[in-house]
């Protein structure tokens, strides 16, 4: 009997992203390597790294990153439709020494993003890793966008947070995801806003362009904010310009992901608790990467009874 392809469908999230880095290693130790990876947004970067070789790499520069290193990876810049141009964070994926190509990686691997224009999900299986990921990750407003081939991509995470679909699509058998999404709208950072019936309603298109439409019409002048690197909060102030928008598209990309995992569903689910850490907390990699790892040992189980194996001991 052919062994089944194990497919992990790694979510969007931002910071909380590193928790994919925690889920890579129960999953290894416990013996369940993925014979593919789908990344949205922050799962495409720890995907593609991990897909390279490089994950040891990764997880060490960020268990060692604080805040000032993080902020080091940020190049203001207000001319390329974004507040980040996103050029350091280029240099920085390529300092890790990933593969230069998506077809040259040990295993199938594919980013989602967004078409800035039409709203449309893209699917990058082929060309240079750095721009697939660098795509993936282009949160509007904050990043700019990425040409790719012509086309102005933008976060995966508009469309499709969770890839379930596209691993399936790439031939996977038994689909593992990871999503970082549940639970974030009970957070107390944005407590005035509220979730009308016709938004819920609209189809992942119309609130992939209605969003788009909104980040198009921001005043530069909120820049300052990025300027003086306030990325990760005023603690009990009011919410800055990066937290207002994060959590809007949280909000967004909650329907979202239960709308296409409830049409879709993976074979296994695994939620890890990361609701404490905020979208541009990328210096708190190691609380996100044990909670990772806790959230995977819960499912494991489930993961080898569904698959037949027996636990290791």
């Amino acid at each position: 009997m052919r062994k089944p392809k194990i497919g992990l469908a790694l979510g969007s999230g931002a910071a909380r992203g590193w928790a994919h880095v925690g889920v890579l290693d129960a999953l290894v130790a416990a013996g369940i390597e993925p014979d593919i990876i789908a990344g949205t947004s922050m799962g495409a970067l720890v995907g593609g790294v991990y897909a390279s070789g490089r994950h040891a790499a990764l997880r060490d520069w960020a268990l060692s990153a604080d805040r000032r290193i993080v902020a080091s990876l940020v190049d203001v810049g207000f001319l390329g439709g974004g507040l980040v141009d996103g050029v350091r964070i280029a240099e920085w994926l390529g300092g890790l020494k990933i593969a230069p190509q998506i077809e040259d990686l040990k295993l199938p691997f594919a980013a989602v993003a967004t078409d800035l224009t039409t709203g449309r999900e893209v699917w990058l299986r082929q060309g240079k890793l750095v721009r697939a990921i660098r795509a993936s990750i282009s949160m509007p407003g904050i990043f700019s966008p990425v040409d790719v081939e012509g086309e102005w991509l933008v976060d995966g995470g508009l469309v499709n947070p969770v890839p379930v679909s596209l691993c399936r699509a790439m031939g996977a058998d038994f689909i593992i995801a990871v999503n970082l999404n549940e639970d974030l709208l009970g957070r107390r950072l944005l407590p005035e806003i509220a979730v009308t019936p016709d938004a819920v309603d609209k189809t992942d298109a119309q609130k992939a362009t209605n969003w788009l439409s909104m980040v198009k019409t921001m005043p530069t002048a909120l820049a300052s904010q990025a300027a003086n690197f306030k990325l990760f909060g005023n603690g009990g102030a009011a919410p800055g310009y990066f937290d207002v928008l994060g959590n809007a598209l949280n909000i967004m990309q909650d329907h979202i992901t239960r709308s296409r995992l409830a049409g879709e569903p993976p074979h296994a689910l695994i939620l890890p608790r990361v609701v404490d850490i905020g979208l541009m907390d990328f210096h708190r990699a190691a609380e996100a990467i044990e909670e990772g790892r806790a959230a995977t040992e819960r499912v494991l189980p489930i993961i080898e009874s569904k698959l037949g194996r027996t636990p290791k001991a």
